[in-house]
């Protein structure tokens, strides 16, 4: 009897979705670069499940498939995922379907989308997110490329998906060609910004307000049963109580203080900059991360660049603690903001018609950044689904206006204290430039045109207008009526 699915790549990932798609009644072949991995999990994690058949070539792996064959890709990013398509076209045949369920930058999906569909083959780049435990019990799922190919899949990706408290999947067509890796890819975004945002509320207790890790873990164990409910807030408390068992400190004490990345926040950034859509906090995110990094350089400079004098913190804790969830909450809605705004523009760019409301549902359950308020973020392009910013939406321009003392103070406090809070600041600068209807940007368009004759235009009148600045008198003139 031939498999409903293969998969290849047997990573944790790889291998925990095999198990979920098993656990959910189907049968997979498997097949990975280096055979030992796959008798290996054979042996070991899927011993006993009778439905997974491992196979130790491309050939075999491929004519253990009931046609039309249905396989996943769990391969690193980049030339490995070209490499292995290459490796199963001679055993395919037109309408054949291809998933790769990798974190791959969408113009490569893009490509390798036309690249299959002209060669007769179906295609789909799938963002999975949830880590290894959602990769077992539910992942969120997020798929784009092929419409046909999607009508294959369909009931298993919505059978192996999480699942919201309503009972929905958290699985969904989401467009064409790149649009899964392109929503996967902003999630990502808006990840780095929530956990550096946790970090600085961290940084704050910490060093601003002289917490325990215990007194933080109850904090953040409060949290979590609020408006800041979510999987990293719950995740940040069981990190605080947690103990290193060779020292006895807090094991967030002993951890080196340099973060690493996979390069899928850079990519955000990097689209935002090309589709000129203001992310401040997600950039900022990933400049922070950089910052870690250089510890050596950190750790030297303290001893050079002085910062504020150190003093105690002279306001109630409690009332400070309320401060910073508010805060934190606020920037967390303006990183998710960025992140939409993003979503929208990319839609239009690349004709995919994204339903952002429903991108928020399948991130209700799953994903890293499943949250409460997601389920806010779908109502909110419900009642408008041409919502420009969320910051507009009713619901989240209460919360701001609410918070929005509480954040100031907050980020003035860690300012006049020498505490780092890029990500809370930038959220700030976000709002308050969204908001201003007048931006300093005149004083710039004046200096682009006084050095490089770049035109700007004007308020009181249309057209376009260049000033000869070095001659006395008025010389604007419109370029228009030339």
């Amino acid at each position: 009897m031939k498999s409903d699915v293969g998969l290849i790549g047997l990573g944790v990932m790889g291998q925990n979705l095999v198990l979920n798609m098993a656990n959910h009644g189907y049968s997979v072949s498997v097949f990975n670069r280096t055979l030992s991995v796959v008798d290996e999990f054979i042996a070991c994690k899927a011993k006993g499940y009778e439905s997974i058949r491992g196979t130790h070539s491309i050939e075999e792996f491929v004519e253990s498939l009931e046609p039309p064959k249905r396989i996943m890709l769990m391969v690193k990013a980049g030339r490995a995922v070209d490499a292995v398509i290459e490796q199963l076209i001679p055993y395919l045949s037109p309408g054949d379907i291809i998933m790769d369920c990798g974190n791959s930058f969408f113009k490569d999906t893009i490509r390798r989308s036309k690249e299959l569909e002209d060669r007769g083959f179906l295609f789909l780049g799938v963002g999975v997110s949830g880590g290894e435990e959602g990769a077992l019990k539910g992942p969120s799922i997020m798929p784009g490329g092929s419409q046909a190919a999607w009508e294959h899949v369909e009931r298993v990706f919505t059978d192996i998906a999480a699942k919201a408290d309503s009972g929905e999947p958290c699985s969904g067509y989401l467009g064409p060609d790149g649009a899964g890796h392109f929503v996967k890819m902003v999630h990502n975004g808006i990840e780095y910004a929530d956990m550096q945002l946790i970090a600085e509320a961290y940084a704050i207790m910490k060093n601003l307000f002289g917490m325990s890790a215990k007194e933080m873990e109850d904090v953040f164990r409060d949290w979590s049963n609020g408006d800041l409910s979510s999987y990293l807030i719950e995740i940040t408390r069981d990190i605080l109580g947690k103990k290193d068992k060779d020292t006895g400190k807090p094991i967030v004490d002993v951890i080196k203080d340099a973060a690493g990345q996979k390069g899928t926040g850079k990519w955000t950034s990097q689209e935002a900059l090309e589709l000129g859509v203001p992310a401040p906090s997600l950039v900022q995110a990933v400049f922070a991360r950089y910052m870690s990094a250089l510890k050596d350089e950190r750790v030297h400079a303290s001893t050079v660049l002085k910062g504020p004098a150190k003093g105690e913190f002279a306001h109630d804790i409690s009332r400070g603690i309320t401060h910073l969830e508010a805060a934190l909450y606020a920037s967390k809605i303006c990183a998710y903001a960025e992140g939409f705004a993003l979503l929208r523009e990319a839609s239009k760019e690349y004709n995919w018609d994204l339903d952002l409301g429903g991108i928020a549902l399948l991130w209700r359950e799953g994903c890293i950044i499943r949250a409460q308020f997601l389920d806010r973020i779908t109502e909110a392009f419900r009642r408008n689904p041409d919502l420009p910013n969320l910051l507009l939406d009713p619901y989240f321009l209460e919360v701001i206006t609410a918070s929005q003392d509480s954040w100031r103070l907050l980020v003035g406090w860690a300012i006049q204290h020498g505490i780092a809070v890029p990500a809370f600041s930038s959220a700030l600068a976000y709002y308050d430039s969204y908001r201003a209807p007048e931006l300093p940007a005149s004083l710039i368009q004046a200096q682009r045109d006084y050095f490089g004759a770049h035109t700007y235009e004007r308020l009181d009148r249309p057209g376009v207008y260049h000033t000869d600045w070095l001659v006395p008198g008025d010389t604007v003139e419109s370029i228009e009526s030339k």
